[in-house]
């Protein structure tokens, strides 16, 4: 039967201006969009926006949404597709050894996951588990560049082998082939930031043959951020490979009204013919796991490798200098102020009472980081309001709440993200028009992961699409009640099936894992 959705402004994600127009679905598509229709079923939409589904493009649900296929924390927000396997970090592809390592070493992201059946080892094992498992929304993923080096290099500072190198093509070719839109990076992270710049060129080329995308979180955040976002866009020219910069903020004091240098440099390189995109959330502060404020060569070998350094006087005393006096790459070249780290969540019971406080010294941090076995995460208080609202601007923007549902106090963005953007930056602010905000949620990336029947409400594409209340939407989150769902929502729906009906989640699970164009 169809539904017809009557009576909505409709904001086709075009970045037109808004109309009246009513809207048919039928068999999970839109087929037909005009002044007036019937319909077998119909949804009175008067007073509502009616817009394509949004679409995060940094999402860290790679377990939680096999724990809770529900996934209501994104479902409430209108987010209809978000992208998995984000910062070079992930669970597939792995091999026993790695999958272990990995499961520790991002804890803090997702938790330990003992309490998933890990049954795959490739990418396609794990989007086939995707779809057998039922989802509220559609999921892509991104091969993680730092698993792959995990497994053929394994936890070394130094350049692959020739052989080496070869089994990283091949693995993300594989990926490619299995269904991934493009690659990520963490180069930030252990072991991927070991890699040297012309080893993740060869590993682009691969992800250019294939059509897809490479996704780096790239080398600073802080002093030498400009410097990593220009290594970057020169790699993805090098390479001739799409570029989507991960969470492209402009952080810590020492780039406080920046965020015009870098506005420049994605003009100048947009202008030379390089494809370049990015996304940002609107928050000011930033969130991921505690160990990763470590200088790399303090994490060298592995997660017990790291303990046992934390546990070593010389090696303590090396980190704590690395830190709080020079600014190691762990803590993006500044100097470490600790008013800055709260904690987010922590693994161990017996710490939970750290939640929500801020880290007072180096010796607590040394302390929860043994205690809690690394899987400690945290807010990190370091962005600049002039800097969201100048980069959210640019023609390239794209939305990803980056969100870690993991954590008894997350950061408000899993939950957050989106409405945020409509209700403070659209309509109490106007940073954005309601148009143009709906363009670089939906259309926009749509284009970057080359899905040629999403992100529009047009005939014929896909019927994912959300409706919203713009004079009363927000977003329920906030940093002292992070998991309150959003305001103004009433109705999601993914593949033409309503997965939140009058503010309410339903039971429906017609989401599946949208695998790469031409597989």
């Amino acid at each position: 039967m169809s539904l017809v959705i009557r009576g909505a402004t409709l904001v086709d994600g075009t970045g037109a201006p808004a109309r009246r127009a009513d809207v048919e679905i039928r068999g999970g598509r839109i087929t037909a969009v005009a002044d007036r229709l019937t319909g077998a079923r119909e949804l009175d939409a008067t007073g509502l926006v009616l817009a394509p589904g949004f679409i995060d493009m940094h999402a860290h649900s790679d377990l939680a949404v096999l724990r809770d296929p529900a996934h209501t924390a994104k479902a409430a927000q209108g987010v209809t597709l978000e992208v998995l396997g984000q910062d070079g970090l992930s669970y597939a592809p792995v091999d026993d050894r790695t999958l272990a390592e990995v499961r520790s070493q991002i804890a803090g992201w997702n938790g330990d996951g003992a309490d998933v059946d890990f049954d795959w080892r490739t990418v396609g094992g794990y989007l086939d588990r995707l779809d057998r498992q039922g989802l509220a929304l559609n999921a892509a993923y991104l091969v993680p560049q730092g698993s792959v080096r995990m497994l053929a290099v394994g936890w070394d500072d130094r350049p692959a082998t020739d052989a080496e190198l070869a089994r990283m093509k091949d693995l993300v070719a594989q990926g490619l082939a299995e269904g991934a839109v493009g690659m990520s990076s963490g180069l930030t992270y252990t072991p991927g930031m070991y890699a040297p710049t012309a080893e993740l060129a060869e590993l682009c080329r691969v992800v250019a043959a294939y059509d897809g995308y490479y996704c780096p979180h790239h080398r600073s955040y802080g002093a030498g951020a400009l410097e990593a976002y220009a290594e970057m866009i020169a790699l993805a020219r090098d390479a001739g490979c799409a570029l989507h910069l991960a969470h492209a903020t402009m952080n810590f004091g020492v780039n406080e009204g920046r965020a015009g240098e870098l506005l420049t440099l994605l003009d100048d390189a947009l202008a030379t013919g390089v494809d370049v995109t990015l996304d940002t959330y609107p928050y000011l502060a930033g969130s991921t796991t505690l160990a990763a404020l470590l200088p790399s060569w303090a994490t060298e070998g592995g997660p017990a490798a790291t303990l046992a350094r934390l546990r070593d006087p010389g090696a303590v005393e090396r980190i704590r200098e690395a830190v709080e006096v020079d600014g190691s790459d762990g803590s993006h070249g500044v100097p470490m102020d600790w008013s800055t780290i709260e904690i987010a969540g922590t693994a161990a019971p017996a710490l939970a009472g750290w939640t929500g406080r801020r880290v007072p010294d180096f010796e607590a941090f040394r302390r929860l980081l043994l205690d809690d076995a690394l899987a400690t995460t945290i807010l990190q208080h370091v962005g600049h309001e002039e800097n969201v609202r100048a980069i959210m601007r640019h023609r390239g923007h794209t939305g990803g709440s980056d969100g870690i549902l993991h954590g008894a106090k997350p950061h408000p963005r899993a939950y957050g993200t989106f409405p945020h953007y409509l209700g403070h930056y659209v309509r109490d602010l106007g940073v954005l028009t309601l148009e143009d905000c709906v363009h670089h949620l939906t259309a926009r990336p749509a284009a970057r992961l080359r899905l040629p029947d999403r992100g529009l409400v047009r005939e014929g594409y896909r019927a994912d699409l959300v409706l919203f209340d713009p004079g009363t939407v927000a977003a329920g989150a906030t940093y002292d009640d992070p998991r309150r769902l959003p305001t103004g929502i009433p109705h999601v729906l993914v593949d033409g099936e309503f997965v939140i009906r009058d503010g309410v989640r339903t039971s429906a699970l017609p989401g599946r894992a949208v695998r790469r164009t031409g597989t």
